[in-house]
């Protein structure tokens, strides 16, 4: 919106052409009583009549002309204005005329963190298209209206969930008879995102944990009682025993790794990483794994230097291992596993379809833009997962039915810990299954911008269960 300053015919221009009559008179009364001198100084008179015309002319246009809606410069604002946009938390000043004039309430000043949050452009506006949880404008109408302070929680939604306290608080009258109110917007998605991790983990931890645990009493109270002095049933206890305890270390260890990820989660990750360095370090890691089980694992990787990402290595590792394992525990004996990397496509072309008979559902969907990324696709020959399982994917502790046991078992955490590292990277999952056909998990990553990206390529072949 352009604001339009008064126009100053009635200031500036006014007393311009008031000047040059006075000039014109003068000449006039100045010049000498001939024919030639009357003639040169009506010639004068004129010239000074048409230069302050001229002039009112120009005060006008400028006084007509649309102030432009940019940001005030700093090295021109009051000292006030650069302290207010020093301030680390967002800061509005909020005006509105009638109670009941749902739509005049507007922001007449925005500091500089308050505009990277909400995305705002202008110096003022309409506060709704800034805001519009009901209980954050509820609370600037209390301290507008109300003349009390008041206190809000603020939600903000999209991929990364932001939770801010918006603390409203009443400035009186504005010169114009419009009343004013400051809004402060303060983050606190750490501290809460602390307390729900806290409640979380203590109960996931005694709910997995009880299990195991009451199998390591049950057996350490028949190796004290009647199986003390048989050793065949003593060794085969202490296996059953180390393999509990191994499964409580894995838990706790997944436990604590999910903890920390989700603590960061709304921080992206720095640094840069060669998605498909990373992945071979995996599958070189995994080879042994896999030869003993008998899967062949295939890679497809571009060049080096063509699937750069943003991203924290360690992280990054930790997703492609747990897809990698995940294909591994769920493929049969002379079956195989294909890895493939495809970089420099859209985040539509990274989440489309494969296969087109297949149960597919997007179980992550960053807020993108123009970028692009490097969709990192895991393909098992298993017996494929059934449409109803997938939404449930990447709950904490969720396993398939007639997968918990055996060596399929696992803490039912590898996929949690995938989506919220990806959440993290502002990256996206999807999963696709054909029954007896396998599935394939897709996890694509933004690329470093300005990076080298190879060209769109085909979707890779399905891989089916050999016979």
């Amino acid at each position: 919106m352009s604001q339009t300053p008064p126009r100053g015919w009635h200031r500036l221009s006014g007393p311009a052409l008031i000047t040059g009559g006075l000039g014109v008179l003068a000449v006039l009364a100045l010049a000498p009583q001939t024919p030639g001198a009357v003639w040169m100084a009506g010639v004068l008179a004129i010239l000074v009549l048409a230069v302050a015309w001229r002039a009112a002319r120009l005060t006008e246009a400028e006084g007509q002309a649309p102030l432009a809606p940019t940001r005030p410069r700093h090295e021109n604002a009051p000292p006030y204005v650069s302290i207010i946009n020093a301030l680390p938390d967002p800061v509005l000043v909020i005006a509105a005329h009638e109670p009941d004039d749902l739509t005049g309430r507007r922001f007449v000043m925005v500091n500089d963190a308050a505009r990277d949050l909400l995305r705002i452009q202008f110096d003022a506006g309409l506060l709704v298209t800034a805001i519009r949880d009901p209980q954050v404008l509820e609370a600037v109408d209390e301290a507008l209206f109300g003349g009390m302070d008041s206190q809000a929680v603020y939600e903000m939604g999209g991929a990364q969930a932001r939770v801010l306290k918006a603390f409203a608080k009443p400035l009186g009258e504005a010169p114009d008879g419009s009343r004013l109110a400051l809004l402060v917007l303060r983050d606190e998605t750490d501290i809460r995102r602390a307390e729900r991790t806290r409640a979380d983990f203590l109960a996931n931890a005694s709910h997995e944990l009880r299990t195991p645990l009451a199998s390591l009493s049950g057996f350490i109270e028949t190796l004290r009682g009647h199986a003390r002095t048989d050793e065949g049933a003593r060794e085969k206890f202490l296996t059953i025993m180390s393999t509990q305890a191994e499964r409580m270390a894995r838990l706790i260890d997944d436990l604590l790794s999910l903890s920390r990820i989700e603590l960061n989660e709304h921080i992206a990750p720095q640094g840069e990483t060669d998605l498909a360095l990373a992945v071979m370090d995996v599958v070189d890691a995994l080879g042994p794994l896999a030869r003993e089980r008998g899967v062949t694992l295939t890679p497809c990787m571009p060049a080096r230097g063509e699937a750069v990402v943003s991203g924290d290595r360690d992280q990054i590792v930790q997703v492609v291992q747990n897809l990698v394992d995940n294909a591994l525990k769920y493929s049969p004996r002379d079956g195989s596993v294909a890895i493939a990397l495809v970089s420099g496509l859209t985040a539509e072309a990274a989440a489309a379809p494969l296969r087109p008979r297949s149960a597919r559902l997007s179980l992550l969907t960053p807020d993108h833009g123009p970028d692009l990324y490097a969709a990192l696709r895991v393909t098992d020959s298993g017996v494929g997962l059934k449409r109803e399982h997938l939404p449930r994917l990447t709950e904490r502790f969720y396993r398939v039915e007639g997968q918990k046991s055996g060596e399929r078992s696992g803490t039912g955490l590898g996929l949690a810990i995938v989506k919220h590292i990806m959440n993290r990277h502002r990256g996206g999952l999807v999963v696709e299954s054909v029954e007896g056909e396998g599935a394939t998990f897709s996890a694509y990553f933004p690329l470093v911008p300005g990076s080298l990206a190879m060209p769109e390529a085909p979707a890779p072949a399905a891989v089916t269960k050999p016979s």
